[in-house]
Parts: structure tokens; sequence; C-alpha cells
């Protein structure tokens, strides 16, 4: 899962949303040098990420690209199921997305402190290219894999995955709706085992 899954996977402890957000950063047992909340939410990530890549669903997503894109498929198909978290969060979060974004906006500048420097330089671009509102359109999905494409110098080509995520859109939809609900359930679950 990409950015926004993770964040709303996270509950509402603060810091474990941090620690789930920051955690592609931090390597092996350098989490242990992190409040013991922020700890929760890195393990939660990794626990997430785990479950995603060895869920039959999400492999029939990924096997749709694999063709094209290769060991790249993963990372797009996290980024298409970010779009449909996106465009249908009112079925997910009372609170309207745009409010959650900015909430969780500040959220980082208030701990701006606490983050690895690989986020704090990030964090610009996040907030002023509004990464986590532009996942619910399919132009705002289109630019984050054009510069995710541009992060690989050209070798991804996942610029062009936008053409499967239009080809494919009712499939990869219910893929996602299917997966996330036990998605869901599970990290609930982690959770509360890490806490």
């Amino acid at each position: 899962m990409n950015f926004l899954a993770h964040i709303y996977l996270s509950g509402e402890d603060d810091q474990v949303i941090i620690g789930n957000f920051i955690a592609d950063g931090i390597k092996g047992k350098k989490y242990l040098k992190f409040p013991k909340k922020i700890q929760q939410g890195i393990l939660l990530h990794r626990a997430i990420d785990s479950y995603t890549d060895a869920h039959y669903v999400v492999r029939q997503s990924t096997k749709r690209l694999h063709k094209n894109y290769g060991h790249y498929s993963g990372v797009i198909v996290d980024i298409l199921y970010d779009h449909f978290l996106a465009k249908n969060w009112n079925k997910y979060h009372p609170q309207p997305l745009e409010e959650f974004v900015d909430d969780f906006y500040e959220l980082l500048h208030d701990n701006y402190q606490t983050l690895p420097t690989r986020i704090q330089r990030m964090m610009p671009y996040m907030t002023s290219d509004n990464w986590l509102l532009s996942y619910a359109t399919i132009p705002g999905i289109s630019k984050i894999l054009k510069g995710m494409n541009v992060r690989t110098k050209g070798v991804s080509k996942m610029n062009f995955a936008v053409l499967e995520l239009e080809e494919f859109y009712e499939e990869f939809e219910e893929e996602f709706t299917t997966f996330f609900e036990e998605l869901i359930a599970y990290s609930k679950n982690k959770l509360e085992t890490l806490q």
C-alpha cells in the first residue's frame, strides 16, 4: 500500500501515524532508536507491506501489469490502490479527505524534528503538490506515476501505467475493495498486538 492507506490504517494515535509514514526509510533495527509509539507504527507498516505482498488478490492486480512493468508492478498497484481509497474515501472514513489530509500535513509540520532527513526533504513537494488529495483523480495518479518514473530515471516506464488503470479500471477497483476490507481487519488486529 502507498502513503494514504498506511496513514489511514494507523488508527488515531499521532505517533503511530508518523511511524507508519516514515517506515520505508527505517531499515533493520534502526526503528529501536525511536519512541515506543513510533516503533509500533514502523512495525505496523512492515506487517502491512508483508501481508499486502503475499495476498492473492494483490497478486491478481500485479499480474495484470507484470508483462509491461516487471518488478515495478507491485509499486504501481500500491499507487493505484491509494487512488481507489481516495476516490471512495467516504466509505471508509467520516472526515472528508481534504480535512484528513490537511490534518496529516499539520501533524508532519508539528513533528518535523522527529522526521528522517529524507522525509523532511520530501515534505515540501508532497504538500505543495498535495499528493494525498491528488490520488483521488486519474490526472493526479498520472502525475504521481510520472514522478515515480523520473525517480527510476525512466527505467520503470510507470508513467504509462495510467493506460492499464483506465483499461482495467473496474477490475482494479473490485480487487482493491475486496482486499482492503481484509487489510483493515488485519491492520486493526496487528495494531492491538503491537500495543
